[in-house]
């Protein structure tokens, strides 16, 4: 079954509670994701496998370490662009493939729009980036893509989390872990009335986090 991490790290908690207030300025919001990934992909990354390697110092030979596997990312368009900026400092020469889906508001199924994955994997190790795991939707079709183009090891990697899209991907791929940020209560129901909130947005959340990211809310 799949692993389910959510960060109990001080700086991380502090930066989500900053992340979800409502004055919380695109900029800063563009900044506080990327900070989170950084602290995120720390604890994503912790059973790389290594190759021993020898470097010369200024005084002798040392014996060191080099990550043996290839990392690939995978942002779901458009949210988890606001991700990957993060992990590159960590790890600069991870390759990036972009995958476009959109939630259709309706039947809050995903929609898939831009696909542009070589044609066979050229990495050993995948991480999927998208801020919210809602109703799992797109994280499950996500990985359905990845499976099929050959991709063996993969991993979610998200800021908030619902239970029910924590469910849906854990029961749909039990071979890949999810590491979030946070787990919050449950997603809006289906509207009874006008003005109420949309269905399937995570509760208490932060909104929509592409629309935060970008200024387009």
């Amino acid at each position: 079954m799949a692993q389910i991490h959510v960060s109990t790290h001080p700086l991380i908690q502090h930066k989500v509670t900053i992340l979800r207030d409502k004055d919380t300025d695109s900029l800063q919001f563009r900044n506080l994701i990327r900070e989170i990934t950084i602290l995120l992909a720390y604890e994503a990354t912790m059973d790389l496998a290594l190759k021993p390697v020898k470097v010369q110092t200024p005084l002798a030979e040392a014996d060191g370490v080099e990550l043996q596997e290839r990392i690939g990312l995978v942002p779901i368009l458009r949210a988890g662009l606001g991700m990957v900026n993060g992990i590159w400092e960590l790890v600069p020469q991870a390759e990036v493939w972009h995958i476009g889906l959109y939630r259709d508001e309706r039947t809050l199924k995903p929609v898939e729009y831009y696909n542009k994955l070589p044609v066979a994997p050229t990495v050993q190790v995948v991480l999927v980036l998208d801020p919210m795991l809602a109703t799992g939707g797109s994280a499950v079709a996500t990985v359905d893509i990845l499976k099929r183009w050959g991709a063996n090891r993969i991993k979610y990697m998200g800021i908030i989390g619902a239970p029910e899209g924590v469910d849906h991907l854990a029961k749909s791929h039990p071979d890949v872990d999810i590491y979030l940020a946070a787990l919050d209560k449950h997603l809006t129901p289906e509207p009874e009335k006008s003005g109420d909130p949309p269905a399937g947005f995570i509760v208490p959340g932060l909104g929509d986090a592409g629309d935060r990211q970008f200024g387009t809310a």
